[in-house]
């Protein structure tokens, strides 16, 4: 109640307002002269300069996209890094259907990581353009990019427009391409040892590191060994032309390499069948050995054993004329297609293909007919009828083979014609997670070589390369004037990112380290690197830590594009 008579008092002291004075002193300051010393409003006091000195007026959308996406794109980069280097930690990943996978490399890391943001989808895209184009370096890949990124952050807080740093960027990375090829050291696709000495390096940060000794020269002669008779002439590799065959049980070291073909499953054979041949002549068939059918499916009624009898007798002699005309060919190996209508065989054909000397291996897979083809110099047959002696393939000696320590068979097909110019790599491995990744390993051995094939340089490891276009790249920017100098400075510190990672993942002192390296390859050591072994910094040239030109210089070229691509986005678009 008290309150209430304080507020009655208060309104009864106010005056009423005069609104016509009011009007009038409005009415007065509108139309009064603008005094001679009060200059007009110039635009500048209209927009005033942002405080951090940022002269570019963009709207905030635009930003905001750009900053949304750098952050997507460096959180990617950010769960990988760890894995950079032979010191970098696996993955260990869980996928949809309960499968289990562990991997370090990029490429396969980031294809199974689920990403939404669609930056972020542009680095998984970058790793796997890597994994085509050199097959090494997708982690490299994204690291790199992931920093080029950082640096975009503090160039655009400077207020430089997005286009003059991805200008800048194009041109600092076509440098660092440059100055890298003059830095590298050619290579001769007949000196074998250089070349398991680059392939060594690219195994030494995957799970089988340990196995490199031997996987390393088994990937260069499954390569070399499709080159043809002269591997200096070639321009290219057909990395299809090698056959992974993967058999469960043993370990990585029983790993080999067949100068021939081998089917992951023993023959097909019944009491009776030959289970080794030699001077084989091999047929490949694609149609069936058991009983006709009709197109539509059909119910057979029979009434009495006479008729059952008379079914059975045709079926035999139906099956019996065709192993004789395969007989008649010359065949004594058959390798039968997989069939979907009806049953590419049944054992009625295999008992009469026994008795009569003959070795069948049966679910060739559609997919394997060519490989088959070029390997063994036969041709596919269609039709019984056409079967004939100049359509078969040769080998000298077939057979099944026990491998060690599983107890599971194999067919053998040994010296062969192989006019194809392929190999077969028979991988083992105690379990599937070490057989799958096994099979990754020796993917990206085979890639380095093929690299090599590509363009035939080779460069120093260990972060060398990138440390010595850093420091190239630092000194052609005191010379460059204007927005590149910035752009070229900001470009030269992210490359740093590499041989920082790398010590950093080895649980060295990354400042120290690179530093140190800095300071060598200020003296001239072009091929001064991180020795993560021992925790200093040697001659990677002298430890033989090579790796392709190709690697290097294609992880420089993917990332820079990415990260302008990115820089150019200024709104996300939606549509439903």
């Amino acid at each position: 109640p008290h309150s209430e008579d304080k507020d009655k008092e208060a309104t009864t002291d106010v005056e009423p307002v005069n609104f016509h004075i009011l009007q009038r002193t409005t009415y007065t300051l509108q139309h009064s002269p603008i005094p001679s010393h009060c200059a007009m409003a110039t635009p500048a006091m209209m927009h005033p300069r942002p405080a951090n000195g940022e002269t570019l007026q963009e709207r905030s959308k635009g930003k905001d996209v750009r900053i949304s996406n750098i952050v997507a794109a460096k959180a990617v980069a950010a769960a990988i890094r760890t894995s950079l280097g032979p010191r970098g930690m696996d993955k260990l990943m869980q996928l949809p259907s309960g499968e289990v996978l562990i991997s370090n490399d990029g490429a396969t890391i980031l294809s199974k990581m689920n990403v939404l943001h669609p930056a972020a989808k542009m680095l998984v895209e970058c790793s796997q353009s890597q994994d085509i184009e050199a097959g090494d370096g997708t982690t490299s890949v994204v690291v790199l990019a992931g920093a080029l990124l950082d640096a975009c952050s503090g160039l655009l807080s400077k207020g430089i427009h997005p286009a003059m740093i991805a200008s800048s960027f194009y041109k600092a990375a076509e440098q660092c391409t440059q100055l890298l090829k003059r830095a590298a050291k050619p290579v001769d696709m007949n000196d074998r040892e250089s070349l398991v000495n680059a392939v060594r390096t690219c195994l030494s940060s995957k799970v089988v590191s340990q196995n490199s000794d031997l996987l390393a020269p088994l990937a260069v002669d499954s390569v070399l060994g499709i080159l043809g008779p002269n591997p200096s002439e070639a321009v290219n590799v057909d990395l299809r032309d090698v056959r992974m065959v993967e058999q469960l049980g043993g370990t990585v070291d029983d790993t080999e390499l067949v100068p021939g073909l081998v089917f992951d499953k023993g023959s097909t054979k019944t009491a009776g069948g030959p289970s080794q041949i030699d001077n084989a002549k091999v047929a490949l068939i694609q149609f069936c050995l058991s009983a006709p059918k009709t197109d539509m499916d059909n119910n057979v009624v029979v009434s009495d054993y006479a008729a059952m009898d008379r079914i059975l007798r045709d079926e035999r002699k139906y099956i019996l004329n065709m192993c004789k005309k395969i007989k008649k060919s010359g065949a004594n190996v058959v390798l039968i297609q997989k069939s979907i209508l009806r049953d590419a065989y049944n054992e009625l054909s295999l008992h009469f293909l026994a008795k009569m000397g003959i070795l069948v291996v049966t679910d060739i897979e559609r997919t394997d007919v060519e490989f088959v083809c070029r390997t063994l110099g036969c041709t596919p047959v269609p039709h019984v009828d056409s079967l004939s002696p100049d359509k078969l393939g040769s080998a000298e000696h077939v057979g099944d083979v026990v491998l060690p320590g599983s107890g599971h068979k194999v067919v053998k097909f040994v010296g062969v014609a192989n006019p194809g110019c392929t190999s077969t790599v028979l991988l083992r491995g105690s379990n599937d997670l070490v057989l799958a990744e096994a099979n990754r390993s020796v993917h990206d051995a085979q890639c380095v070589v093929r690299s090599l094939v590509k363009q035939r340089y080779l460069i120093a490891g260990g972060g060398a390369a990138e440390t010595e276009a850093s420091l190239r790249l630092r000194e052609l920017a005191l010379e460059t004037t204007g927005m590149d100098s910035h752009c070229f400075k900001a470009y030269a510190d992210a490359l740093e990112v590499i041989p920082y990672t790398l010590a950093e993942n080895a649980g060295l002192k990354p400042i120290e380290i690179v530093t140190e390296l800095r300071k060598v390859h200020a003296e001239g050591t072009i091929g001064a690197g991180i020795d993560v072994k021992k925790g200093c910094i040697s001659d990677m040239y002298e430890k033989h830590v090579i790796q392709p030109l190709l690697v290097t210089t294609s992880a420089i070229k993917l990332a820079t594009e990415t990260v302008c691509m990115i820089l150019k986005v200024d709104d996300l678009v939606v549509v439903a």
